[in-house]
């Protein structure tokens, strides 16, 4: 793949499991990204930053066992769990690869998807050319984003919400080459060579006390800590991360908010 900036929420234990939550919440999204794409039952598709493979595995499930999937990432410790999540769930058709040993020439997969990738990346055209590159000739390159700017929706107005959502938004100013990608998809894609893409956007809503939305909002947040924390943005301390998600649901429920989370953009074209 191209060069891309340091992962800006790190590599621990901690955002791994925080990847495989998210994963949850936003899969409905991802996989009516995947069938708008086109993508059916005994194609070969690639995930780039493939991660701890939720998607690899969500293409998995679409292309059936006529079809393959490989996941490809250049973190080789978050392969390793991607691995063993795949074979504990009997998958036979999907592969992980780490970057560097990949087939760079290689023009044989139908669908090439990346889903939270190119707001990583230095140029996010030049990645999306290197999905191209894997395409064959009227295969489709699609890529889910989300946004990593501005706000975020509470009505009625919960300032809690508001407030930690500023953090995880300077967290990622902080180290995140491109938060506006998603919002950005015609350009890339034009600067890419492409087709304008087809384009669709969701926002993940809750409310009340069960809303997944307040655990995504803190862990978020969590793994930006160390980087908030090195350049003097925040005090853990002052914060108390072991108490934030009940006061945000407290907050929400008590205020009868419907909120929103990061909006998510969706663009598809063919090569």
């Amino acid at each position: 793949m191209q060069e891309a900036a340091q992962y800006v929420l790190g590599n621990s234990g901690h955002e791994v499991q925080r990847l495989m939550f998210q994963s949850q919440i936003i899969r409905p999204i991802t996989l009516r990204l995947l069938r708008e794409a086109g993508l059916s039952a005994g194609m070969r598709t690639l995930d780039l930053g493939c991660g701890a493979g939720d998607v690899t595995m969500l293409a998995a499930d679409i292309v059936g066992p006529s079809g393959s999937v490989v996941g490809l990432d250049r973190n080789a410790d978050i392969l390793i769990a991607a691995r063993e999540r795949a074979t504990a769930a009997g998958y036979s058709n999907v592969a992980f690869v780490e970057e560097a040993a990949a087939d760079r020439g290689e023009r044989s997969f139908d669908v090439v998807i990346g889903r939270y990738i190119l707001v990583h990346q230095a140029d996010p055209a030049s990645l999306i050319r290197f999905a191209a590159s894997h395409v064959r000739p009227g295969g489709v390159v699609a890529f889910h984003e989300v946004q990593c700017f501005g706000d975020v929706p509470s009505l009625p107005h919960v300032p809690i919400w508001h407030q930690v959502w500023n953090l995880v938004v300077a967290g990622f100013a902080s180290g995140m080459s491109h938060p506006d990608a998603g919002a950005r998809l015609i350009e890339h894609f034009s600067s890419a060579g492409l087709d304008l893409p087809t384009l669709f956007s969701e926002i993940p809503v809750g409310g009340g006390p069960t809303s997944p939305l307040y655990a995504w909002m803190t862990l978020t947040l969590r793994s930006l800590l160390p980087r908030l924390e090195s350049d003097g943005s925040i005090d853990a301390a002052k914060i108390d991360l072991n108490t934030l998600e009940d006061r945000i649901r407290v907050a929400v429920t008590s205020a009868r908010s419907q909120i929103g989370f990061a909006q998510q953009y969706c663009g598809w074209a063919r090569v």
